[in-house]
Formats: C-alpha cells, sequence, structure tokens
C-alpha cells in the first residue's frame, strides 16, 4: 500500500476526521510498538495514514514516545512523506494562536531520548544532511494548503524541541 502522506498528530489531535474506507493496524518495529494503532484510509483520492503521538488517550508524556517505532510503522505502510502537527507556543508575535507556522530549521533541545535509527547492533553506519531538515517541496506543499484554506502561515522558522 503506498501512503502519499502521513501524519503524527500532536496534544489535541487524536484523530484524523474525514478518511474514507479506514483501517486500523497494529504494528511492531525493531524498536518496539508506535504509540498507538496506525490509522490509515483514503482522503479524496489519496491514501493518508495517522497517529496519535501521545496515544488516542493522551497517555505518553513527550520523553516517553517512541519516535523511532512512530516513523518506522509509517515507513512500513509505504509512507515516504510525514508531517507532525505540533500544539506549541511561537516566540513571535506572528506566530500566535490558530496561525500555522512551517519551519525550515529545527534545533533539538532535548536529552535523554534515542537520537538515531543507526544505534542498533549491526546497523550500518549513516551520516545523515541535517542542515536543510525539512523536506522543501513538502514545506511548500504545506504552505500552498494553507494558503488555499484561508488559515495564517509563516513560512520559515526554527522549531525548538524541548524536554516536554
Amino acid at each position: 500500500m503506498s501512503i502519499h502522506l502521513a501524519v503524527i498528530g500532536g496534544t489535541g489531535l487524536y484523530r484524523f476526521p474525514g478518511l474514507a474506507d479506514v483501517s486500523e493496524q497494529a504494528l511492531d518495529t525493531p524498536w518496539g510498538k508506535p504509540s498507538d494503532l496506525i490509522v490509515s484510509g483514503r482522503l479524496g483520492s489519496r491514501r493518508v495514514a495517522f497517529i496519535a503521538r501521545h496515544g488516542r488517550g493522551h497517555d505518553i508524556l513527550p520523553h516517553k514516545v517512541n519516535y523511532r517505532a512512530n516513523l518506522h510503522a509509517l515507513k512500513q505502510l509505504g509512507a515516504s512523506r510525514v508531517i507532525g502537527v505540533n500544539a506549541v507556543g511561537g516566540i513571535r508575535a506572528d506566530m500566535g494562536p490558530r496561525v500555522v507556522a512551517i519551519p525550515d530549521q529545527i534545533i533539538d533541545y532535548t536529552h535523554g531520548r534515542s537520537t538515531s535509527f543507526c544505534d542498533a547492533e549491526g546497523a550500518e553506519v549513516r551520516h545523515i544532511d541535517f542542515s536543510e531538515p525539512y523536506t522543501s517541496t513538502l514545506r511548500k506543499d504545506l504552505i500552498a494548503a494553507a494558503a488555499r484554506a484561508g488559515t495564517a502561515v509563516v513560512d520559515g522558522g526554527c522549531y525548538g524541541a524541548t524536554q516536554g
């Protein structure tokens, strides 16, 4: 099954309304179980997958989310484009409530979490260029979609991932 887009829902986004032909799958990965069942379905003519980052009951603490399992499970289903929806505060006036910000950079302030897919015994060692951490074509598509929807959007900025 080819998934056009996968969505990882953050706080407040536990379901993906509007999907047709919905199925749910419990998957295992080399990194354990994902946060919840993977929900997939059709949105228009496209296949979409969804997972609630903190679980549907919002019962997984941020530092306990198995990010690697979530991403691997989506990849197992054929997803090549993944967006993470986050309900976070902005530190600029133009990033207030109900504004969609599409960052172009990220700083990881977290600690104590696994940070690589290459640390498993026998895994191939890879070096990944992180100078442009977000895919430019997906960013452009998201910005255009927000504009079509009449949503206030900020193009660019740095997402600071914090410990909680």
